[in-house]
């Protein structure tokens, strides 16, 4: 079963090349789930089991790149990290394609599950509690042959994370991340012009004061993003019969698709944080994780 959790060739996630190919070529696309700048994802079949395909748009070439070369160099397998199957350069209708192929979960992404889904309280710290496992993972460095280089994310937010069906969460979206190792001292940024989700982005990466040349400035921009998403959560958690509906983050400060300069305000001129309900401070657990967000800001 080439979808089973522990098949691992050398040292990365991924089977090997050659196999790689031969699953993406075998794979019939039935539907697409999601759309945005960077492409599409679709649901697939590959011997009968659903597999998601991002098939990424042709500018965001550098995504694909470092994300198939994180996956087939690191190993990567972990619960809270989504599971990579496969990764090909494909010519379909006469145009190259560049496909991922990882495991699917039809619960899509957080943000697409705090839309529509009302939460408990034992359900909200599950998916909060998985998220912050899987960036452990990422954020740490493992030695030894079965080892991986410490992984920054750089664009961690509710889109990128996808919610299995056990309510556990997986974080996805390789494509911006930055590895480091303590060993070579070695800062491997990657190659890629794309920017983090500007709505997400720390004061220091809006002030543009953030030291690029240090692995620990990266690391501390996606606890920032953490805390956002943390946000996000307890907000859709039913405490004494009271919701309220889904917003992102800074929803009452920035428009829809705010600008560098919007964020840049808000953030650093005005240092706003997210307005933490009061009613959360009710439940043990929310009023725990509203100090936990409060600490990534």
């Amino acid at each position: 079963d080439l979808l089973s959790d522990d098949c691992t060739t050398g040292s990365g996630s991924g089977l090997p090349f050659l196999v790689q190919r031969t699953v993406a070529r075998q794979i019939t696309l039935v539907e697409c789930v999601g759309k945005g700048r960077y492409g599409e994802v679709w649901r697939g079949v590959w011997h009968g089991e659903s597999v998601a395909v991002k098939i990424f748009s042709s500018r965001d070439e550098q995504s694909w790149f470092r994300e198939t070369e994180i996956y087939n160099t690191v190993l990567l397998r972990h619960d809270n990290i989504l599971g990579f199957i496969a990764s090909d350069m494909t010519s379909r209708n006469s145009s190259t394609q560049l496909w991922l192929i990882t495991h699917y979960h039809e619960n899509g992404s957080l943000y697409d599950y705090l839309q529509r889904t009302a939460l408990d309280a034992e359900t909200c710290l599950g998916l909060a509690s998985s998220i912050i496992c899987g960036l452990v993972h990422l954020h740490v460095e493992i030695f030894g042959t079965q080892g991986k280089p410490a992984i920054a994310h750089r664009d961690l937010k509710s889109r990128n994370i996808l919610v299995k069906s056990n309510r556990q969460c997986c974080i996805a979206d390789l494509g911006l991340a930055v590895m480091h190792s303590q060993g070579s001292d070695y800062l491997d940024i990657g190659n890629n012009p794309r920017v983090g989700t500007k709505r997400y982005m720390a004061p220091e990466v809006l002030s543009e004061q953030i030291r690029t040349d240090c692995f620990e400035s990266y690391k501390k921009t996606d606890i920032w993003a953490y805390g956002l998403v943390l946000w996000e959560i307890p907000r859709r958690t039913v405490v004494n019969g009271i919701v309220e509906e889904y917003r992102p983050p800074f929803f009452d400060a920035v428009p829809s698709d705010p600008s560098f300069e919007d964020m840049k305000k808000v953030v650093c001129i005005d240092q706003q944080t997210p307005v933490v309900p009061n009613r959360l401070f009710s439940d043990p657990v929310l009023s725990a994780l509203a100090k936990i967000m409060k600490e990534c800001w």
